[in-house]
């Protein structure tokens, strides 16, 4: 049995691999659009990487209350030896009420709501509308102060057990 292949069908075999790896964007390496997606929620997320300090805010959100309040969701991390801490939140004006833990000793996070929670913060009288967004400023010890854009969420869904 004769096992050579004759050159149309190697070069229909090299044109279908070629077409193979373009249409699977294989062939657009580690910068592909599809390899650097990041964001899987609807929580903003920033962080505070100067003078020493290394802070990371992660899927910060408000859940709207029925009375006018809104609830903080999401989570702050310190990713260096030095020790900081949490002293308020802020949105126009409007200073959250805080419970719970504010201290951040490295890789021991401040988790707000769910269930692994170990602080509270709740905007109380603040009016804000699900669906529309807001700058909230986070202040802390050391590492200062980092405005982000959130959204506001209704409580339904996966907030839904989220309350003030």
């Amino acid at each position: 049995m004769d096992m050579r292949i004759s050159q149309k069908t190697l070069l229909a075999l090299i044109s279908c691999t070629a077409i193979a790896v373009t249409l699977s964007a294989c062939g657009s390496g580690p910068d592909a659009p599809t390899r650097l997606i990041s964001k899987v929620t609807d929580g903003a997320e920033g962080s505070i990487k100067e003078n020493g300090n290394d802070i990371q805010i992660r899927n910060l959100l408000l859940v709207a209350q029925e009375d006018g309040s809104a609830v903080l969701v999401g989570s702050i991390i310190n990713q260096v030896e030095r020790e900081d801490a949490l002293l308020g939140i802020g949105i126009t004006g409007v200073a959250a009420t805080i419970t719970g833990n504010t201290s951040l000793p490295l890789e021991k996070p401040i988790i707000f709501e769910g269930d692994a929670a170990n602080a509270k913060a709740v905007f109380t009288g603040l009016n804000a509308k699900a669906g529309t967004n807001v700058a909230i400023s986070l202040f802390f010890a050391r590492a200062g102060e980092i405005t982000l854009n959130v959204i506001v969420r209704d409580k339904r869904d996966t907030y839904a057990g989220v309350s003030s």
